[in-house]
């Protein structure tokens, strides 16, 4: 009895499978420092897609001015209005941290009020916790500032790829579609998932920090806190924090604004905050975020997690991406390779067998 071969071509598949995963795992280490550039580009392109085709088949603009255009556009209203609020954010916490006598004279009254309160008293408040907090702030500033140039590399190496995948959008689609070895149909839901998800975070995490920041400048000058606008800009940018998001800064502006005595000013600051900035929330999420991308709450909390330990800021936009592609992967097998698939297999031979061959109905006639 002979044993039986493995087939070469299936050994030649396997061998040639490696070599891609290998050489891909090659060059993914060695651009690790540049992969913000590429999900920033990716992102791009996905944003500015419909409306690049738009302009250069319908309208017949030329490819290449288009795409200049679009990166133009991108570093006008996304890139220097970003700029500008880092460097205000960065600047005015800095000359914060360099004020020590306001510093320390907010957080001792806020120990004094602390000190006899249920469940607000088990919370460390020595000195040697101050201290060590304002040396982490401290040291975290200038790694902000020494980033820079990692940044602005970034964004020229965004721009580069994306005038590249813009120009070429048409082969680089059909190479990838082809590449994916799936049915039509599963290729399409990859395609709408991978838009949907893109698009949803891309465009509703800015909306909805923009608004709630917005608001919360509007409440903090009405309520007179100090530096309301630094202090809005950071309850605006609190609202990509999982679970705790605009919480992480008006609850201290209140807890502060209770030591000092005005009670009935925080306790109307805390109501503000709580039923306007944390509503819109839920306004804009059943609104205008629901049109974009209807995204779980759950794949956004941890997706946001994974994505910021793994992409950085940009993790916001990709690692709920991540997430949810467990699930559409899954139902991917289960249409290629599950029941259904098979029943729809079983009922193309059906279909075949019921139609007779050509050859056949040659001979009868």
């Amino acid at each position: 009895m002979k044993e039986r071969q493995i087939n070469n071509n299936s050994i030649n598949q396997i061998m040639l499978i490696i070599i891609i995963i290998l050489i891909s795992i090659l060059v993914f280490k060695n651009l690790t420092y540049y992969l913000p550039g590429f999900l920033g580009a990716i992102t791009l392109y996905i944003l500015f897609r419909s409306w690049y085709f738009k302009l250069t088949e319908q309208k017949k603009w030329r490819k290449g001015l288009t795409s200049i255009l679009f990166i133009v556009s991108s570093v006008v209203f996304i890139v220097l209005p970003v700029w500008a609020i880092i460097e205000y954010i960065v600047s005015q916490i800095t000359d914060f941290l360099d004020n020590k006598e306001e510093i320390v004279e907010k957080f001792n009254t806020l120990k004094a009020f602390m000190s006899d309160k249920p469940f607000l008293q088990d919370i460390d408040l020595s000195d040697a916790a101050l201290l060590t907090f304002v040396q982490n702030l401290t040291r975290y500033v200038p790694n902000i500032l020494n980033s820079v140039a990692e940044v602005a590399i970034n964004i020229v190496v965004t721009f580069f790829v994306l005038f590249f995948m813009q120009v070429h959008s048409k082969k680089m689609e059909k190479a990838l579609y082809r590449a994916i070895p799936f049915s039509r149909t599963s290729k399409k839901e990859i395609w709408d998932e991978v838009n949907m998800m893109v698009r949803s975070n891309a465009i509703g995490i800015p909306i909805l920090g923009f608004f709630q920041g917005l608001v919360a400048v509007l409440g903090y000058w009405i309520f007179g806190v100090d530096n309301y606008i630094l202090l809005g800009l950071l309850t605006g940018i609190s609202s990509i924090i999982p679970i705790v998001g605009t919480m992480a800064i008006y609850i201290p502006i209140c807890l502060i604004t209770l030591a000092q005595g005005e009670v009935a000013n925080a306790l109307a600051l805390f109501a503000y905050c709580f039923v306007i900035v944390g509503g819109i929330d839920n306004v804009l999420r059943f609104t205008i975020l629901k049109t974009i991308g209807d995204v779980p709450p759950m794949i956004t909390v941890f997706g946001v997690l994974l994505g910021l330990k793994l992409f950085g800021m940009l993790g916001l936009i990709f690692g709920p991406l991540i997430l949810s592609s467990i699930g559409l992967l899954i139902k991917v097998y289960s249409q290629e390779y599950g029941k259904g698939f098979t029943q729809m297999q079983s009922i193309r031979r059906s279909v075949r067998v019921s139609q007779p061959d050509k050859n056949t109905q040659l001979k009868k006639k």
